[in-house]
């Protein structure tokens, strides 16, 4: 009887595999919370203390809480959001797809994927998971109203303001969320479209004043000298090396990149074989599309997939955290896919075939990888 209590997990390969991503999870953060996060603890330490500055949100919030920032908040802070994020979009996976066994494939190609939160734990503490925690909501609640153009808007603006890379990572996906939950099943009426107009109008000049008036003004020494005020730690120099990014204008970062892009390129391989790894999902995904009702319908989601991918394009030439980038192209499709299930289709879409062993392979592979990166592959 012990024996065949044993063999059951190996009769259910995809049960095993979320469990070992549970596994793979909790290594990856403890091995995180064993660095020293730089750049994410300088968010946390940046407000508005000199006036308007990009990606000074979050720090500012921070502030409002505590006069002397500790390391350690930044894997609090991010693992809160981590989990926060997790567990909405489990959330999302129940009421579109169910916890069936017939979709946990589904689920360990998304959940478990090395683009998704396994990457988001590598990366604690950059502000890329906001924009996928605040899209996940936007697939969840009602979207009736105008009410939801304007929180869509709402939360684009702050997504800005926590940091303005969000104009391309996350807000063309949110664009594309209320384009699919409210105007494909709602209608467009014409004062919602003058009001998404309006609204994007008022996002791009946000975004512009961020990008070319958000820059430290005051002299390096002085905004140090600021940081480490707030530090638990002052003397931790490695930390302040890095308060230059609050005065590198697009020009510079638009250099670097090209520079260092003969190096970033070898990653490419890398990133495709990655891609290729989920092919099942991105077929099942494929034929979602194709099983939409509407033909229009499926033209409309064709152009929003490219939209969003010419956004990231843009990344790559603008800055060259080249992993990050690809890692939320990837969830930024799993959560286009989650709105695709939301319209009409005219037939059945079957399940990605669990008993396939190819598919389980892949699957296998996608639950060791444990993270894709930041700047280069693994």
């Amino acid at each position: 009887m012990r024996l065949e209590a044993l063999k059951q997990p190996l009769r259910q390969p995809w049960r095993l595999m979320l469990a070992v991503n549970v596994a793979v999870m909790i290594g990856v953060f403890l091995y995180k919370t064993r660095s020293s996060p730089y750049v994410p603890y300088l968010h946390l330490l940046v407000d508005y203390h000199f006036g308007f500055t990009k990606r000074a949100l979050i720090g500012a919030l921070v502030g409002l809480f505590t006069t002397k920032v500790p390391m350690w908040l930044v894997f609090a802070v991010g693992g809160l959001i981590w989990l926060i994020t997790l567990a909405l979009f489990l959330r999302l996976f129940h009421k579109v797809f169910s916890f069936h066994d017939k979709q946990l494939p589904l689920l360990v190609f998304m959940v478990g994927s090395p683009f998704f939160f396994k990457n988001f734990l590598h990366s604690l503490g950059h502000f890329d998971i906001y924009g996928c925690a605040v899209a996940i909501c936007l697939l969840l609640v009602p979207a009736h109203s105008i009410l939801f153009v304007l929180l869509a808007a709402l939360l684009s603006g702050v997504l800005i303001l926590i940091h303005h890379i969000h104009i391309l990572m996350y807000v063309p996906t949110i664009a594309v969320i209320v384009l699919v939950r409210h105007h494909l099943v709602e209608g467009a009426a014409r004062g919602c479209m003058v009001v998404e107009a309006l609204a994007a109008i008022a996002l791009a000049a946000l975004f512009i004043a961020v990008q070319f008036w958000g820059t430290m003004q005051v002299p390096p020494e002085q905004f140090a000298s600021y940081l480490q005020t707030k530090m638990e730690n002052p003397s931790d120099l490695a930390t302040l090396s890095f308060s230059f990014i609050w005065y590198q204008p697009l020009s510079k970062e638009i250099s670097d990149t090209w520079a260092r892009l003969p190096w970033n390129l070898w990653g490419v391989p890398a990133f495709a074989l990655l891609i290729w790894l989920h092919a099942p999902l991105w077929r099942y995904f494929a034929e979602s599309i194709r099983a939409l009702r509407e033909v229009w319908h499926r033209r409309i989601i064709v152009a929003a997939l490219i939209a969003v991918t010419m956004g990231y394009l843009v990344m790559f030439v603008i800055i060259f955290d080249y992993s990050r980038w690809v890692a939320n192209w990837a969830v930024c499709m799993f959560l286009i896919l989650h709105a695709v299930k939301m319209l009409p289709v005219a037939r059945a879409v079957p399940p990605i075939p669990g008993d396939d062993e190819m598919t389980q392979k892949l699957g296998w592979i996608a639950t060791v990888i444990p993270r894709v990166g930041i700047t280069r592959p693994f």
